[in-house]
């Protein structure tokens, strides 16, 4: 007995990509796809009434209590990410709503500490004023600065911290590193580990890379930010409320620091009124660290991935696909499925 397929959904595919990518055909093989360019807010409840599965975009749409009563047989939420900061993780456990993590994100991985080094450079070199300087007919002498020399300063070692690290030092950097107390983070990679304050006082370049949780939010705030190095560059390509931006504004304006190269922030879309936009020390990204098109084809291969898993952690595969939520098994019940 064949077993029918689950009504899936496939979220803010602004670019078009997944649609096409070719893990997408497997997808289409496992389940009734539909494929969304415009928010999930905007679709009708009528629907949404039988879907069973999502593929979620990065953090592109809340999974909260109100948007869960909207999917009444929601019963797997896959993840093109390592964490889940979008979703209400404990809602989802009380409803049995399994939750995988997918942990490899090689393209992605690449492509967000590719963005780091470019935001370095185009701050250090001050290509914003050149671009807006010659296209206003202009020819201006700027002065720049090299990464070779400069102490660059990483804020978190786990993955993405330690491979900016190791490209600092490609560079001829003399890079130093903070990690938060309890880090699991290797100490024997022969990058010093120094106090906060004293790699924010010392470090030509900062560049966060730590994850978003109670003890980051807000990490740099009015006072760490105003202890930095004179001249420095501060990049952010991690989570936009590790820093406080209006601080980082005043900052950015008054001293101590030269520049900023922004790729997160804290409200997404980034506000008209954020003050960040009209200062031309600030290199402005919109979120595209991660978007590349060879982490879409990677998201799409690992969200098959995944639905096969879910789909083989079924009691008795003579059952129906997606059974009720006490009758499947335990481990795959709002928990982690690994990849």
């Amino acid at each position: 007995m064949s077993r029918p397929r689950p009504k899936m959904l496939i979220l803010d595919d602004w670019e078009g990509e997944l649609r096409t990518a070719p893990g997408a055909d497997r997808l289409r093989q496992l389940a009734d796809v539909t494929v969304l360019d415009s928010p999930l807010a905007d679709v009708p409840d009528t629907e949404l009434a039988d879907v069973r599965v999502v593929l979620a975009i990065r953090e592109r749409t809340r999974f909260d209590v109100a948007m869960l009563d909207r999917l009444p047989l929601l019963e797997l939420i896959l993840q093109t990410g390592g964490h889940a900061y979008h979703i209400d993780l404990d809602e989802a456990a009380r409803r049995g709503i399994a939750v995988p993590l997918w942990r490899r994100h090689d393209a992605c991985e690449a492509a967000m500490r590719e963005l780091t080094f470019g935001l370095m450079i185009a701050a250090l070199r001050k290509f914003p004023e050149a671009h807006h300087s010659l296209g206003t007919g202009r020819w201006p002498g700027l002065l720049g600065g090299t990464l070779r020399g400069r102490r660059l300063g990483v804020l978190g070692m786990g993955l993405q911290g330690a491979a900016v690290a190791r490209l600092g030092q490609a560079f001829d950097m003399d890079v130093v590193a903070w990690s938060r107390p309890g880090s699991r983070a290797a100490a024997d990679d022969g990058v010093p580990r120094l106090p906060l304050e004293e790699l924010l006082g010392t470090s030509d370049v900062v560049s966060i890379h730590l994850r978003l949780t109670a003890e980051s939010r807000g990490l740099l705030d009015a006072a760490k930010l105003s202890k930095m190095k004179p001249g420095s560059v501060l990049i952010n390509t991690a989570r936009g409320a590790i820093v406080d931006e209006n601080a980082l504004a005043e900052v950015l304006q008054d001293g101590p620091l030269q520049s900023a190269g922004l790729d997160v922030f804290t409200t997404e879309p980034l506000p008209e009124d954020s003050p960040l936009r009209n200062l031309s020390n600030v290199v402005l990204t919109p979120h595209i660290g991660w978007t590349v098109r060879e982490a879409f084809a990677e998201f799409a291969s690992g969200a098959a991935g995944q639905l096969e898993d879910y789909l083989a952690s079924c009691l008795d595969p003579r059952e129906l696909a997606f059974t009720p939520a006490a009758r499947r098994r335990p481990d795959a019940v709002g928990g982690v499925l690994p990849r």
